[in-house]
């Protein structure tokens, strides 16, 4: 059985109260008269219902494995998991400290993610889901993006010779190759495609200046001075809504649970005792809501084309 490795990342990413977790879970729920059984383990029925919720819990194991082998390792593993509980209850564990610990632990996680699937889940709508699909892909359609190559080089006066050396018939990609001293320059200096506020300003101000062909001026940034020639110009396009729609209803879902928190929060009374984790609890939050806010800002721009290599932005490109 695969380890669960850094839990660290998995409370950041799931944060303190499982809004991650319970959000992204396979959640199928199983048809009425269609939970048959899939296995019997000394007299316990095991049921597809079953299946679906470990898997919930198991996901993060299976990152490696087949989608097709998934549901017989999940079956086996609840095979073992039964045999060692029965083992647990035939040698008295059940009437343990240790057990009821978690048994209550356990317990607020089951009655957690019932709440989930029975009252926050049927919130977010086929309607809802097409309607910021509708406004998401309308953002998009809108913003324009170029795909332009660069030459990064560090004096003006290099700058204004590859200038001369491309108006005099020389290969853009060639010289992209040779001379230019950052990362692009594997890619004969295409940066793909991008939007305006993606890249430092002057590079932005100056690529959105050229037409389809054009190669610039030499252009000063922090970085040093650039040969820029736009290779295309297009407006942004949205994916399709079948493709999109699962991730959608993540983002709603998301914003649901945590709608539900904060709402949870101004009348709870929650006292962290620990000073030392008082601040640690600080920055775990800082960075859940950032993780948050990236997932709930994810829109519904089309990826990147075949052939459209992102990799060669760099330090042009703003970090976000």
């Amino acid at each position: 059985m695969p380890r669960i490795q850094n839990y660290v990342k998995i409370a950041l990413l799931t944060g303190f109260f499982g809004v991650g977790l319970a959000v992204s879970a396979v959640g199928q729920e199983t048809p009425p008269g269609e939970d048959k059984i899939v296995a019997i383990v000394n007299g316990h029925e095991i049921k597809i219902s079953e299946v679906q919720m470990a898997t919930d819990d198991i996901i993060g194991q299976l990152p490696d494995l087949p989608p097709k082998l998934r549901y017989p390792f999940v079956v086996e593993f609840l095979v073992e998991r039964h045999l060692l509980a029965q083992l647990a209850v035939k040698e008295g564990v059940a009437e343990t400290a240790e057990y009821k610990r978690r048994l209550a632990l356990y317990q607020a996680k089951a009655l957690r993610d019932a709440y989930f699937f029975q009252k926050i889940r049927p919130q977010v709508t086929e309607e809802e889901i097409k309607a910021a699909y509708d406004q998401e892909s309308a953002k998009v359609s809108q913003t324009e993006r170029v795909r332009a190559r660069h030459i990064l080089l560090a004096s003006e006066k290099e700058a204004v010779d590859i200038a001369a050396r491309l108006k005099a018939g020389e290969k853009f990609p060639a010289l992209a190759k040779k001379y230019s001293l950052d990362g692009s320059k594997e890619y004969g200096g295409d940066l793909g495609y991008f939007t305006a506020p993606e890249m430092v300003a002057e590079f932005s101000k100056a690529t959105f200046a050229l037409k389809v062909g054009e190669t610039s001026a030499p252009v000063k940034t922090d970085f040093g001075w650039h040969i820029i020639k736009v290779e295309d110009r297009k407006l942004g396009a949205a994916q399709p809504y079948d493709q999109v729609k699962s991730a959608l209803r993540n983002v709603l879902l998301r914003k649901k649970v945590q709608e539900t928190m904060d709402e949870l929060r101004k009348t709870a009374k929650v006292e962290v005792l620990d000073e030392d984790l008082k601040k640690y609890a600080e920055d775990v939050a800082k960075k859940r809501k950032a993780i948050l806010d990236k997932q709930n800002n994810s829109g519904v721009a089309a990826p990147p084309a075949e052939g459209e290599d992102t990799g060669g932005k760099g330090d042009l490109q703003i970090q976000q």
